[in-house]
């Protein structure tokens, strides 16, 4: 199935007071960027992170944002260290009694000083919280991939529509080509017979005229070419994913046969369908930007 690089998705997970959510969405480029910004909490679970998005992404730039919100037991508690409230107490005094100061010692004051009251976080449950967050990435994962399938089969009904009508000016080109070639051989014996009257041409002179002419306006190559780049398309577009590299590649030979034969017309009607394969061309290379 052909995806889009733009895609949206969101997931949140809540069990045992711990939510987490998972949000991410993704615009086209050229190769595969992750940005990845969550709390500091969970930074030691970013290798992990990369490698799932790994099984799903291969190509644009993803943004992706995690929360974490511990609503359950305390995460943590406060310790009371009395040796070094102790201590504290017994500097003061002897500082109020070497300077006369006034002593206005107080608990808060002694609770406010470093080391006295700290707080110490529970261990944390590693394995637990990991499940918990692949389980929230891979639910975001999965709507996301879901909406890139859905836009990526937008995609492939409108290439596939604009291949058929490039087929359609391939074989507009093939018939007037031979047209071309009468028209030209018409004009020679007329201008002959204006200039020299009845005084007919030779046709063995005539047959090298046209053989010349016929050579230099011959888009014979190019159309097969055309034919086949149109087919090796269309079979890309129904094999699978990860085809837009490919794509873009083939869209550039198609491309480059435009150009030939726009350049070998000595037509107005085939240069008018030349340039509108160019134009479509184009606008299929701009959808390929699109594909994974």
């Amino acid at each position: 199935m052909i995806k889009s690089m733009t895609g949206f998705g969101r997931c949140e997970i809540e069990e045992g007071g711990r939510k987490i959510a998972v949000e991410m969405k993704s615009v086209n480029h050229r190769y595969s960027e992750v940005t990845i910004k969550m709390p500091k909490k969970l930074n030691f679970f970013e290798a992990a992170i990369r490698g799932v998005l790994k099984e799903y992404i291969s190509r644009g730039k993803v943004d992706v944002f995690i929360s974490y919100e511990d609503t359950g037991e305390a995460s943590g508690c406060v310790k009371y260290s009395n040796e070094i409230a102790r201590e504290y107490i017994e500097y003061f005094n002897r500082i109020s009694d070497e300077f006369g100061l006034a002593n206005e010692l107080n608990a808060a004051v002694i609770a406010r000083m470093p080391e006295v009251l700290t707080f110490e976080e529970k261990e944390v449950d590693e394995e637990g919280l990991w499940k918990l967050l692949e389980t929230a990435l891979r639910g975001c994962l999965e709507k996301f991939v879901e909406t890139r399938i859905a836009e990526g089969e937008k995609l492939k009904e409108d290439l596939l529509g604009k291949l058929d009508g490039i087929e359609e000016m391939v074989k507009k080109i093939e018939t007037r080509s031979p047209e071309i070639v009468k028209e030209y051989r018409d004009r020679i014996l007329a201008k002959v017979k204006e200039l020299l009257g009845d005084t007919s041409v030779s046709e063995q002179v005539l047959a090298t005229e046209l053989i010349v002419f016929a050579d230099k306006i011959c888009t014979d190559e190019e159309m097969v070419r055309l034919k086949a780049h149109v087919s090796n398309m269309r079979d890309t577009l129904n094999s699978g994913k990860d085809v837009g590299r490919k794509l873009d590649f083939v869209a550039q030979e198609m491309n480059r046969e435009a150009n030939t034969t726009l350049s070998k017309a000595n037509d107005i009607e085939v240069s008018n369908i030349a340039i509108e394969l160019k134009t479509e061309i184009e606008k299929i290379r701009e959808q390929i930007q699109n594909i994974e």
